[in-house]
């Protein structure tokens, strides 16, 4: 099939009415430095143990966003305002949002650095890990903040500056996935809400499902895509200036200059936070885009992304965490769009809750089915021929729904 890249989509009519009657401007601006709290997480826990000597405190990352985000989400509501067409360039240009990205690096490597050292053995003021418990739960904190640092670069790595995408690939080396990078912006963006994309996950397949055939389907997808660029010079992939070689290069040293500062000791639990950050990410992968399908035109080309085609929410809390991640539909139909800028259209279909509080359903299957099946046949009009299936259970997804719909137990 043929995929088409356009992806232009007007702004939703509201941000004209909105701004016609009286001047627009973030209220959320003040908040946006409140993501920078997640890096320092896991020296909060830190503290928390030295006071304590309470080992679980080391989970404090993961508890904070897994548990305090979630309702923080459910009591602080929901933050539609879009900024009217007028005053995008504007607050595009305002450096102060770009700021508050370019700090959560310094604050992501400091934790990597400081967490290093105390699973290493350093001295801690009687907080350094002692058991296999205590090193586990630091490894944990240290991957929530990889995996929201994987958002961090998928903001930066969209954008036009070259240090910008450069910081993207330094934010991605914790997590040994910089291909991320390459897959992302040249394959998924593409494939987006068809079956051939290994980020867009089906309907009735489980997160647990999803998760390996994402990992692996995305490696292979980069791959592709540099061997493909440089097949069209005539040139061999196995060079430094491939993408995926440069980035996990990049890794390499990083993870070889840790364990040379602190010890071969520390290897597995870098591998653990690179784990729980490449999980991070696919989880909210699993969420943005279930069972959504772009449908074939007559001509044989698949239709353009369109708000319709990406989950989303505006819980503000979780927003606020994520820099607007969750106005996924207006990210793909801009993809260099400053998150500040980014808006919520009334056609895409909307998440019951923040993205937090979506990937603790993941872990319960049959919850999830219960919560966001009836979403999807919902959206699709009661046709799940219209869906993204899991091809195993396609039969059995027909059988239960035909085209006349019906409720997913």
């Amino acid at each position: 099939m043929t995929l088409s890249t356009d992806h232009s989509v007007t702004a939703p009519p509201t941000s004209i009415a909105r701004a016609s009657a009286r001047p627009w401007r973030d209220h959320k601006k003040p908040l946006w430095v409140l993501g920078l709290i997640i890096p320092v997480l896991p020296f909060l826990g830190w503290g928390l143990v030295t006071v304590t000597g309470q080992s679980i405190f080391w989970f404090t990352p993961p508890v904070v966003v897994f548990v305090v985000i979630p309702i923080i989400d459910l009591f602080a509501g929901l933050d539609p305002d879009n900024p009217p067409d007028e005053v995008i360039e504007s607050l595009e240009e305002d450096r102060y949002y770009r700021w508050v990205i370019f700090l959560f690096l310094p604050l992501q490597y400091a934790s990597l650095i400081g967490g290093a050292y105390l699973l290493g053995g350093g001295d801690a003021v009687g907080a350094t890990p002692v058991t296999v418990w205590d090193k586990l739960g630091l490894a944990f904190g240290l991957g929530t903040v990889a995996g929201i640092a994987i958002n961090t670069a998928h903001e930066l790595g969209h954008k036009k500056e070259h240090h910008e995408r450069w910081l993207a690939r330094v934010a991605l080396a914790q997590t040994f996935y910089g291909h991320f990078y390459i897959e992302h912006n040249r394959g998924h963006h593409v494939r987006v809400a068809t079956p051939d994309d290994p980020a867009s996950s089906r309907l009735g397949e489980t997160v647990w499902e999803f998760f390996p055939r994402t990992v692996i389907g995305s490696f292979k997808s980069a791959w592709r895509l540099e061997k493909k660029r440089f097949g069209r010079r005539d040139q061999s992939p196995w060079t430094l200036r491939n993408d995926v070689l440069n980035a996990w290069a990049m890794s390499a040293v990083l993870f070889t200059g840790l364990v040379l500062a602190f010890g071969i000791g520390i290897l597995p639990y870098l591998i653990v936070q690179a784990v729980v950050g490449i999980w991070f990410l696919e989880s909210v992968n699993y969420l943005e885009h279930y069972g959504m399908k772009r449908a074939i035109l007559p001509n044989g080309r698949v239709e353009r992304v369109n708000p319709s085609h990406s989950w989303n929410s505006n819980n503000i809390g979780t927003n606020v965490l994520l820099y607007h991640l969750q106005r996924h539909s207006d990210h793909h139909a801009n993809p260099t769009r400053r998150y500040q800028s980014l808006r919520d259209f009334p056609e895409s279909p909307v998440l019951p809750t923040g993205y937090a509080g979506m990937i603790v359903l993941t872990w319960v299957p049959a919850i999830w089915r219960r919560v966001m099946d009836p979403r999807v046949l919902a959206h699709y009009d009661g046709d799940v021929t219209r869906a993204n299936l899991q091809p195993r259970k396609r039969e059995a997804l027909l059988a239960r729904h035909g085209r006349g719909g019906g409720e997913v137990a």
